[in-house]
């Protein structure tokens, strides 16, 4: 079925090929568009190991239905498709759908299936695409996990008027506008950002940030701002619904490296623009339904949508399928026929499924059920995605949760909010699934699990998932979140708040409050404007030290400057931002601890813990009396304890990225180098270890606990040298 790059594959469908060999004018006429059915991307784990993304069931329809209905009612003719993974699944579904282009009877004349052998990313069937020469015009370039209802039909001749004014207006982003507040639909695990000149529509930069990076900040070069206003939009979904022209194409060829749509396409060509004489456009709506299934959260908030009427007409009483026909009843209960529901059961704001079987006494709320199930009595099912063919026996519990085809919960078991069971997983009587537990019969790489007994019970089947390593620092932890049903950062030791913000790195106690008088808005930095107060005029604490930090960092690197001309760009920061003298300390000690944990992670050969603080205390002529003189900013021992309690904090932050083991090796490293430089002297460092503040919490003792030696060498030099004086007194 396979086909080498350079040919098509041979399953194509195809009809009539309106405007193939009708000349230019009769190529732009037509609508075309790239729809990439699936990717590489492991997201959706386990439920995509045997299965694409696409044709996982959303409100029981296929992703792929809303995906291309979408594209039909937007007067698209012809659409190409491309298959990442599971390609053959997806062909077999199309060959047996209605968008089969029969007699002219589907709204499409072509559909064709592109196959590329050796493509690993989504770049690579681009390229591939762009030597075919089958696109003739503006075509869109959708995913087959999108659900949407808006009319493309205002973007489009938006994007041809600019195309007619300025040939190098290559691309139009369609993006719907949510506000800044929070909204189920706007992706947390990774924020995008887009910086945008009002004025003109025009994207300047874009960025994307996740909880688990160690700067929430956006690099912004300052000559992207000549001549152009500015606006930092974090308020908009993306559902990557874009309206491209062929030069698209190009600009992909001529970047090998490119795998990504977003994080390497669009701000690499953004980032480039100077050289590739290329604009990128945006269209933003402020009504409609837009939204990808990304990951399981999205995919659980988009089927609640729909369940709840928002991304209406696609309702589960419209009937996309062929053969579903489901109706509206009272509750909003959407049910398809040959449905058996018990006496005195509850079911509001559900969806059943075809020849499900509902018990007695049984509570159905908020929760999609599928096909052929079989529900017991005194269930009881809450938020829940309940796909076909599965079975939940007698009092058992489904809370937030998913249970995929053929699964099985037994009498009284449980199985508790944010839990995964995949397909064919047994669990047995009385069996309490922990929250947040992933449950499967294969590995990450499609071996057969071990069953075990001890959390599917004796007469169970399945095990624990376990999702593959990452290389990258962050990577993995992010990769779980992704795969999450529940956005949750206190798994990973982390505050939640520092994804609304690129600088809200955690605010210390006394500032807290004036910060809260402030909206926490994201921000696009240069170097040359720190952007440090909002309209009200009020400081910008966030703004501070990601600023401060930032400018730290770039001189312990040796990349601008040196720690003279950075004192005073640091107390000029400080000022026109009133930071304080806490917000003071907590940024040189985070700046201080992230270079020295770039050193320990360096790729080049990472150097440990004593020779990582080593270097960056004194490398650089002038660091250790920076922080001496801005950092600790005085000789009592109160500075002293404060800032030796910063440090602390920053190499706590460490361990969302490494281990506390590390971590604490590196807080002891720091204090001890400290000690030796006479930054910190016996007396301050005691009164830090003293402090009930470095004691807070899980993780500050277990950091804290590496530096006892440290202290303890302290205490006893203090003791001998108090003997020493005692004696000579004696004497």
């Amino acid at each position: 079925m396979s086909q080498s790059k350079g040919g098509r594959g041979g399953a194509a469908v195809k009809g009539k090929k309106s405007g193939k060999t009708g000349g230019e004018e009769q190529r732009e006429a037509t609508l075309q568009a790239v729809l990439i059915a699936d990717d590489f991307q492991t997201r959706f784990l386990p439920f995509s190991l045997d299965k694409p993304r696409c044709l996982l069931p959303l409100a029981n329809t296929p992703l792929i239905e809303y995906t291309l209905e979408f594209l039909a009612m937007n007067d698209v003719k012809e659409v190409f498709i491309y298959c990442g993974a599971h390609s053959e699944q997806i062909e077999n579904y199309i060959q047996n759908s209605r968008w089969l282009p029969i007699a002219q009877s589907g709204p499409f004349s072509v559909l064709e299936f592109i196959r590329v052998a050796d493509a690993r990313s989504v770049g690579d069937f681009l390229r591939d695409l762009d030597g075919r020469g089958i696109i003739g015009g503006d075509f869109l370039l959708v995913h087959g996990d999108l659900v949407s209802n808006l009319s493309l039909e205002g973007a489009l001749a938006a994007h041809r008027a600019r195309r007619e004014a300025n040939r190098d207006s290559c691309m139009t982003m369609v993006l719907r506008e949510v506000g800044e507040g929070e909204h189920h639909t706007k992706t947390r695990t990774k924020t995008p950002v887009f910086i945008v000149d009002p004025r003109k529509n025009r994207c300047l930069h874009y960025e994307e940030t996740n909880p688990f990076q160690a700067d929430h900040y956006v690099d912004l070069d300052p000559t992207v701002l000549e001549g152009a206003e500015a606006e930092a939009r974090t308020d908009l979904i993306d559902a990557q619904i874009d309206i491209c022209t062929p030069d698209v194409l190009a600009l992909w060829s001529e970047s090998f490296d490119y795998e990504l749509p977003r994080a390497n396409f669009l701000h690499g060509v953004l980032k480039d623009w100077e050289l590739n004489g290329k604009l990128i456009h945006t269209e933003i709506v402020t009504e409609g339904y837009s939204a990808r299934a990304t990951n399981l959260q999205m995919y659980d908030a988009i089927s609640h949508d729909v369940l709840g009427g928002w991304a209406y007409p696609f309702t589960p009483d419209c009937n996309l399928l062929k053969g579903q026909t489901y109706h509206l009843q009272r509750d909003n209960v959407y049910q398809e026929d040959d449905v058996l529901v018990g006496d005195y059961t509850e079911i509001i704001d559900a969806v059943l499924g075809r020849d499900t079987h509902v018990g007695s006494n049984s509570i159905i709320q908020n929760s999609i059920i599928g096909r052929n199930c079989k529900i017991g009595n005194n269930v009881r099912i809450t938020n829940s995605v309940i796909w076909d063919d599965a079975e939940i026996g007698d009092d058992a519990v489904v809370e937030h949760a998913i249970i995929a085809d053929m699964g099985h919960v037994g009498k009284g078991a449980a199985v508790r909010e944010g839990s995964l069971v995949s397909r064919g997983v047994r669990i047995a009587e009385k069996i309490d699934i922990a929250p947040t537990t992933v449950l499967s019969l294969l590995t990450h790489d499609h071996k057969s699990l071990d069953s075990e007994p001890g959390v599917v019970g004796a007469q169970g089947k399945g095990a624990v998932f376990q999702y593959p390593e990452e290389d990258e620092v962050g990577a993995e932890e992010l990769a779980r979140l992704e795969n999450s049903l529940i956005f949750d950062l206190n798994r990973f030791d982390i505050d939640g708040s520092s994804v609304s913000s690129f600088g809200d790195d955690d605010f210390s106690d006394d500032e807290s409050e004036a910060a809260s008088a402030t909206p926490s808005q994201p921000t696009a930095r240069s170097r040359l404007s720190s952007f440090a107060s909002d309209d009200s005029g009020a400081p910008n604490f966030s703004s501070f030290h990601a600023d401060a930090v930032h400018g730290l960092l770039e001189v312990l690197r040796g990349s601008v400057g040196d720690f003279d001309s950075e004192k005073l760009e640091f107390t000029s920061l400080r000022l026109a931002n009133n930071a304080s003298d806490v917000a003071m300390r907590k940024a040189v000690a985070t700046a201080f601890v992230r270079r020295a944990v770039e050193l320990m992670n360096a790729e080049s050969g990472g150097v440990d813990a004593v020779k990582a603080a080593k270097e960056t205390l004194t490398s650089r002529a002038g660091a250790s009396d920076f922080v001496a003189d801005v950092g600790v900013g005085g000789d009592s021992v109160t500075d002293q304890l404060e800032f030796a309690l910063a440090v602390q904090r920053a190499c706590v932050s460490t361990a969302k990225t490494m281990e506390v083991g590390k971590a604490g090796n590196l807080l002891a490293a720091m204090l001890q180098q400290m000690y030796d430089l006479d930054i910190l002297e016996e007396e301050g460092l005691v009164a830090w270890w003293e402090d009930a503040r470095g004691k807070e919490g899980e993780v500050m003792p277990v950091v804290r606990a590496k530096c006892q030696p440290l202290i303890e060498w302290l205490e006893n030099a203090e003791e001998e040298s108090d003997e020493e004086e005692t004696d000579e007194d004696d004497d």
